[in-house]
């Protein structure tokens, strides 16, 4: 029987322990998704183990595939260009597909749902709050974009408002977009942070949050989160096993 392709979670990194906590617990979920599937974690900066010595160990213990995947909403510059150096850099051995990141994808919105839920609305609040789906921002006018296109889609499914909001590298911010849903005349504001994880950006998003009626947790380990990074994963597997025969 031919072994499945290692997962490897490529994570930023964070000088914040909230982030790479929040990072293992979501690898965790994945793990508890999919019990016959080996996931190994990596980070980019601050946290061990690195990419690079992920990669090593990997490539000493015999193994001989791994997809490797951006822990990244957008397609911005470490998607495009961090990790895929950093990947140049594996043994030669290793045979090493890069997935693609996790956004956009439907579920990724049922899990800001879920998280504006938990911290107090219902369903039956959705015409009458006006959300900001914060994120931490680029200047890539392709990740740009997406977020734009991320907050229309939303809006379509029933919210009074939504509008994109950066923690950094561009504008709005959001505590610019608060003001903004509270002119429209919108009954609630709700924030929404677009992140995965704690850390530097996310509080300032939070800061920024303080005109608002309601303030969602970051994604985390919620459990769409890990069924994204499984589609991910099974995306970038298929043409391999298209390949073998399998």
């Amino acid at each position: 029987m031919r072994t499945k392709p290692v997962l490897l979670v490529v994570a930023h990194g964070s000088r914040d322990p909230r982030h790479a906590c929040t990072v293992h617990a979501l690898v965790e979920r994945v793990r508890s998704l999919r019990p016959g599937l080996r996931v190994e974690t990596g980070f980019l900066d601050f946290n061990v183990p690195s990419v690079q010595g992920v990669l090593d160990s990997l490539a000493a213990e015999g193994v001989r595939d791994v997809v490797a995947l951006p822990l990244l909403l957008t397609r911005a510059f470490h998607a495009k260009a961090d990790i895929p150096a950093v990947l140049r850099e594996a043994p030669a051995r290793l045979r090493i597909r890069q997935a693609e990141v996790l956004g956009p994808s439907p579920l990724l919105l049922s899990a800001l749902e879920r998280r504006l839920y938990e911290a107090g609305l219902t369903p039956a609040d959705k015409s009458s709050t006006g959300v900001v789906l914060a994120s931490a921002g680029s200047s890539d006018p392709e990740a740009i974009a997406v977020i734009a296109g991320i907050a229309r889609e939303w809006r379509h499914t029933g919210w009074c408002a939504v509008r994109p909001a950066f923690a950094s590298a561009s504008l709005p911010r959001t505590e610019d977009a608060v003001r903004e849903l509270r002119a429209l005349g919108c009954e609630r504001v709700a924030v929404a942070p677009y992140v995965l994880a704690p850390g530097f950006l996310p509080d300032r998003i939070a800061r920024g949050a303080a005109g608002a009626d309601v303030l969602a947790d970051v994604l985390g380990p919620a459990p769409e989160v890990a069924r994204v990074l499984l589609e991910r994963y099974d995306e970038a597997r298929t043409p391999a096993l298209a390949a073998l025969g399998a």
